[in-house]
């Protein structure tokens, strides 16, 4: 594969961009040496990094990295006192901190001291219940204004944040209270989703949640367990709060890794992960002061934290829109709020290109989109960008232990749809074969260390997890990740899926990810989700496809010879169709990614 680039920088864009500033102030003309520079002198890197994003400290480190204890338990800002939250106010008090529009409303801007009131109300609101530093609170709740104040008041507090996607069942909430035991849950009565109102505090309370604090977002009365309380009757007047002063390792969000069977990882993110995350929104999303940054996620998905400090560290705002982002709506609040980094999910955009709801609108202020959370499709990227008039996408893949992307694009390159072209900056990984060796196509491993790397898990043994088995690689430990990419002639790279979704057919390894990009191109297929089921008496694996209609008058055994066919014609005639399974709506997780383990075990129910 050698794509031409669909999109290509100019002068001035690189000459503007944040890290065309690093790459003069350490003297690189290109970028290629520049990043190898970054991980070959990664202290140096980083430590210049906290001075591009300001991070303010209490007490300054005594060391800026210590590794005596082994790259596995590396120790950034060692000896440093800070608050994280400290370094989401640096903009002045009038700049817009946060844009949002609920359906149907007109668009609100929020300035940073407004937010800032806000959020120090909240912080002593939980002071005043009684919370004490340490004590864990829960949000479920969509993101909005009130959810972003809650997770910045929480940390500043020093009260760790357990965020839960709203849109899980009320045992997966249960499961991840149970994990993580905080003291109070914050959430609101419904979600409006158009003319739908969806339960939201009714599920919390399935869910044996400890005592909530909700938010009434609908007319109608609503009645309350006993110690719950309504959000304005928790809310403090006092806005003056100064910050609980930590350590760099200290926690302040438990997130969840989407667990399809089982237990889900409890990941904790230290003061040190938002640092990951606001980096890689300075140099790979470019995001600079007083741009508007919208990305469509919940803080149950790293990408919510992801935002909040990408954007605020970096002295952006945060764009938010209350509704879906399939809707006419959402595209009138991009245009209307001169959103100019855009995030995306790919089956976002392949419903925008279907139905062509986003194309009225002006997206002229863009200046990059990034696209994350499951493989892109080139044709769908390619179209992505035509929205907004030629404006690049940055692939960016990363993981909730990462606090960000451990492959990116960047704006200083020419940009390939549906592709990476570059590792991220500060962190390394090298692709490795069944056989540990070396390869061009493989499974990612990383190579510690790298700041926002987690050092434990809340539920899990973290070194059983991460490196326990791996190879070394020119005398380093390396960390096991999980996804597989592959390296083109281009030096480019091209997503994979997950080593967890390979297949064995025929005795050839395969991925789902490759079954399905073919099963895809067929007429009536919207999307589909290829497994591997273990026969009954056991025996070879049988490949089974489970697809969304679009609607055709062909039957189903013309379709299965059409999938059976396609499959044998474009891949491998080894790769035996067993079953093809029409369903209403394929299984995801809160961060949108299939979840072919549920649908293992709905077919090995049937």
């Amino acid at each position: 594969m050698n794509q031409k680039p669909n999109w290509k920088p100019s002068k001035e864009i690189i000459e503007e961009s944040n890290i065309y500033k690093m790459m003069q102030q350490f003297g690189f003309e290109n970028y290629p040496d520049f990043w190898k520079w970054s991980v070959d002198n990664k202290e140096e890197f980083w430590l210049q990094t906290v001075k591009n994003l300001g991070i303010p400290f209490y007490k300054k480190y005594v060391q800026f990295l210590d590794t005596s204890n082994g790259i596995e338990n590396a120790e950034w800002l060692k000896g440093a006192e800070f608050n994280i939250i400290d370094a989401c106010f640096q903009n002045k008090d009038d700049a817009i901190a946060v844009v949002f529009q609920e359906e149907g409303k007109k668009l609100q801007k929020v300035t940073q001291i407004e937010l800032q009131n806000l959020v120090n109300k909240i912080a002593n609101s939980l002071v005043e219940n009684g919370l004490k530093v340490g004590d864990a609170i829960a949000i479920d709740m969509p993101m909005t204004l009130e959810a972003v104040a809650i997770y910045l008041a929480g940390i500043k507090a020093g009260m760790p944040i357990v965020t839960v996607a709203d849109s899980f069942t009320p045992n997966e909430i249960e499961v991840r209270l149970n994990i993580a035991k905080p003291k109070v849950i914050f959430t609101q009565d419904v979600i409006k989703r158009g003319k739908k109102n969806l339960e939201l505090y009714n599920k919390v309370v399935e869910a044996n949640a400890p005592k909530a604090i909700v938010i009434k977002t609908k007319e109608e009365p609503i009645e309350l367990r006993k110690n719950d309380v309504f959000w304005n009757d928790f809310l403090s007047e006092n806005a003056s709060f100064k910050s609980i002063i930590q350590k760099p390792e200290d926690v302040v969000t438990i997130l969840f890794s989407s667990g399809t069977t089982g237990e889900p990882k409890a990941i904790p993110w230290t003061h040190l992960t938002p640092i990951k995350s606001a980096s890689d929104g300075y140099y790979h999303q470019n995001i600079q002061k007083n741009d508007v940054v919208c990305w469509p996620t919940n803080l149950g998905w790293m990408m919510g934290p992801w935002l909040v400090f990408a954007s605020l560290i970096n002295k952006a705002a945060i764009g938010l829109f209350y509704g879906m982002p399939i809707t006419e709506g959402f595209g009138k609040f991009v245009q209307d709020a001169k959103v100019t980094m855009l995030g995306v999910i790919p089956s976002i955009v392949k419903y925008w290109k279907t139905s062509k709801c986003m194309e009225q609108y002006n997206w002229n202020s863009i200046k990059c989109f990034s696209s994350t959370g499951e493989v892109s499709n080139p044709n769908e990227m390619e179209y992505l960008m035509q929205l907004a008039n030629n404006k690049p996408v940055i692939e960016y893949c990363g993981g909730t232990e990462i606090g960000g992307g451990y492959i990116t694009s960047t704006i200083v390159q020419e940009n390939i749809a549906s592709t990476f072209s570059s590792q991220a900056l500060g962190g390394e990984f090298v692709l490795l074969n069944e056989e540990n060796e070396v390869s061009t196509k493989g499974e990612v491993f990383m190579i510690p260390p790298i700041l926002g790397l987690s050092n434990k898990l809340i539920n899990r043994d973290h070194f059983k997890v991460y490196y326990e088995g791996t190879p070394f690689y020119k005398g380093k430990l390396l960390r096991r990740h999980g996804d597989q990419m592959q390296l083109l002639e281009n030096g480019f790279y091209k997503a994979q899926g997950r080593v967890d979704d390979a297949m064995n057919l025929g005795g050839i390894k395969v991925s789902s990810i490759q079954i399905e990009s073919v099963i895809n191109k067929l007429d009536f297929v919207k999307e589909s989700a290829a497994i591997a089921v273990s026969p009954k008496n056991g025996g070879p694996s049988e490949l089974v496809v489970y697809y969304v209609e679009i609607a055709s008058e062909k039957t189903s055994k013309e379709k299965f010879v059409e999938a059976k066919n396609c499959i044998k014609k474009q891949l491998n005639p080894l790769f035996k169709l067993t079953d093809l399974i029409k369903i209403d709506i394929l299984p995801r997780t809160a961060s949108n990614k299939v979840m072919r383990r549920k649908l293992r075990d709905l077919y090995e129910r049937k």
